[in-house]
């Protein structure tokens, strides 16, 4: 998005007399300069100091490094049965299935990455995420794809670790309900078990629950 800034200069000048009469054919004697327009000056921020190689090396190895965030992601490694149950919109009877999710952590154990397979509207359904925490921003990062569409939804959010829950929010492109805003609830009880929430709306509209799956681990 441009954004463009504009600034207004705005400059007064005002002549006040004496109380006499003043000759229109002569020019008034004045010994005080007229003071012109006010120039602001314009503040320079000070250079930042380049940083050293120790401190950037610090820096990037401190980027990288997986955390405690990461070991909650792979607790989550394994095959997983799914119960889900889904809604075409707020009115619509509940659609009930069922599924697999495995779970395996990529790249260096810094990425949890879910392949869930499961029958959709008589179709095979598959579909892939990425749940990802950036050490730099402190924040999850989740992306999902799958076979029926060809975009990507991306959702990021925070976990709690008083109540093992992890919010996540972002958008998604519905094809017949037009840009949706979207919201998950994952909430992890115990090493065994998960369940998720998917919350969606048409912007403007009321919010309704779109989705909720129950695992369970192997």
């Amino acid at each position: 998005m441009r954004k463009i800034y504009i600034l207004f200069a705005l400059a007064t000048l005002t002549a006040c007399g004496n109380g006499t009469n003043i000759d229109a054919n002569k020019t008034p004697k004045t010994d005080t300069p007229v003071a012109g327009p006010a120039t602001a000056k314009k503040e320079t921020p000070p250079p930042q100091p380049a940083m050293d190689s120790a401190t950037k090396a610090r820096k990037y190895m401190e980027y990288m490094t997986p955390g405690e965030m990461h070991k909650m992601l792979a607790s989550q490694v394994g095959v997983w049965t799914a119960e889900m149950t889904m809604w075409e919109d707020e009115k619509s009877p509940a659609q009930k299935n069922t599924g697999t999710c495995e779970n395996k952590m990529i790249l260096g154990g810094r990425y949890l990455q879910s392949t869930n397979r499961s029958k959709m509207m008589g179709m095979d359904f598959e579909g892939i995420g990425t749940l990802a925490y950036d050490n730099g921003t402190k924040k999850f990062i989740n992306t999902w794809m799958d076979n029926m569409g060809t975009g990507v939804m991306i959702m990021e959010g925070q976990y709690d670790t008083a109540t093992h829950t992890l919010s996540l929010k972002g958008t998604w492109d519905d094809p017949s309900k037009g840009k949706m805003d979207v919201r998950e609830v994952c909430k992890y009880p115990d090493s065994k078990h998960q369940e998720m929430e998917m919350w969606g709306n048409v912007a403007g509209g009321k919010e309704y629950k779109w989705m909720e799956m129950k695992m369970v681990k192997k």
